[in-house]
């Protein structure tokens, strides 16, 4: 392998990353390695993670907070869009890469260093959605993907090679899960959820209870939107971060944001991930509430169409794309007429919208209502269905027409 000098590592301080650090340097001439750890809310210690960065043979270890930035330009954008990948997957990960190899190129473009490296595998999506960011912000830096160079083939390998170096890693072969997490969500791959047919194990989840041992009375939250975004949970203010985890909070503690799913990876195949995600949960059925009042059939209709291509897009690692910009920039314009807030009810898994309103509502109560006070002229329905109807009456003048 030709060597290189300065080598920036995406690291998290997981098992592949961990072992990455001493690989390099025995395979790339001892080349310096530069950890980069992005804070999106993992819920770890990003300190310990530091130090053992340094210990594993980094030179340095940067962690830069992206929290904000996450939550705020990521997580609501796709939130505002109606992103959801294959209509149920809310894209906790696919959302963080991009903003992490982005941070991880900037870190690398300061450092001087001329070559870029990550921790996905072959087979996975993240391998893409890191290596495009990469392209789009630095194609001149080599890019490391280990997993596609060297001999090891599987946790146990890679658990071998942690023990040889002496790499001390929370994984056992006993707990053999890949997870990934933030403030969005949790996600948990491997072990026995490689059999579609074998349930979760209870013990397998870190964030929500299981819904069967959720209270049995259910809890209610009002959450407020502006122009699509949401700032107050129950009438208090809060900032993209701490709305978040205040939701991941009450949501978790009823079971809510729960998701088993078969996916089709962007490399071909198909496979199976568990995701926690109780606040997004929450969010995405009272935004889908409020749009419901505040925007027209005709745009809704569009946007509906519009959010699976945004999602793919995500998904696929296209963030900084032309086109996810495009769809983005359509979508912000939708979001200024969706303001207003939504009531829904947590319980045993559940989450059930049960009342919405708002200043920009379309919805008129003298248009709809069946009783007194209302304002609609029933006979004004009589000439629009005439001519709705139109293509269709001359269409069967025609075969009148045809049968003489």
């Amino acid at each position: 392998m030709s060597s290189v000098k300065k080598v920036v590592l995406a690291y998290s301080g997981g098992l592949d990353t961990s072992i990455i650090i001493p690989w390099i340097k025995e395979n790339y001439g001892g080349a310096e390695i530069i950890g980069y750890c992005g804070d999106v809310g993992q819920g770890e210690d990003l300190e310990a993670v530091k130090r053992k960065a340094l210990a594993t043979g980094a030179s340095k270890c940067i962690v830069e907070d992206l929290r904000e930035t996450f939550v705020r330009d990521y997580c609501f954008k796709a939130l505002q869009a109606g992103a959801m990948y294959e209509g149920r997957y809310l894209m906790g990960t696919s959302l963080a890469r991009p903003l992490l190899a982005y941070g991880q190129v900037m870190c690398a473009l300061e450092e001087g260093a001329d070559a870029l490296a990550h921790g996905a595998t072959g087979k996975g999506n993240d391998q893409v959605r890191f290596e495009v960011t990469y392209a789009t912000f630095a194609p001149q830096l080599r890019v490391i993907a280990p997993w596609k160079e060297w001999d090891i083939r599987s946790r146990e390998d890679a658990l071998e090679y942690a023990a040889k170096h002496n790499i001390p890693v929370e994984q056992t072969k006993k707990d053999l899960f890949s997870r990934d997490g933030n403030l969005w969500h949790l996600s948990h791959e491997g072990a026995n959820l490689e059999d579609p047919w074998s349930a979760p194990m209870p013990e397998m989840f870190r964030l929500s209870v299981e819904p069967v041992n959720a209270p049995d009375k259910p809890e209610e939250v009002t959450i407020v939107f502006e122009r699509g975004v949401p700032v107050s949970v129950d009438g208090k203010t809060l900032g993209p971060v701490a709305l978040v985890e205040e939701l991941n909070r009450r949501a978790a503690a009823h079971g809510v944001g729960r998701l088993d799913m078969v996916e089709d990876r962007l490399v071909g195949m198909k496979a199976r991930g568990v995701y926690e995600t109780p606040a997004g949960t929450v969010l995405y059925a009272a935004h889908r509430e409020l749009e419901s009042l505040c925007l027209d059939r005709q745009t809704i209709s569009v946007k509906n169409q519009l959010a699976i291509r945004y999602a793919e897009l995500v998904y696929d690692g296209l963030w900084f794309s032309t086109l996810r910009n495009a769809l983005a920039a359509l979508v912000d314009f939708t979001q200024t007429e969706v303001i207003g807030e939504v009531r829904l009810r947590l319980f045993k898994g559940s989450v059930i919208p049960v009342g919405r309103r708002s200043p920009r509502s379309l919805y008129r109560e003298d248009l709809a209502t069946f009783g007194e006070g209302m304002k609609y002229d029933h006979k004004d329905a009589e000439g629009f269905i005439r001519l709705f109807s139109l293509p269709e009456r001359v269409r069967a003048i025609t075969r009148e027409g045809r049968g003489k």
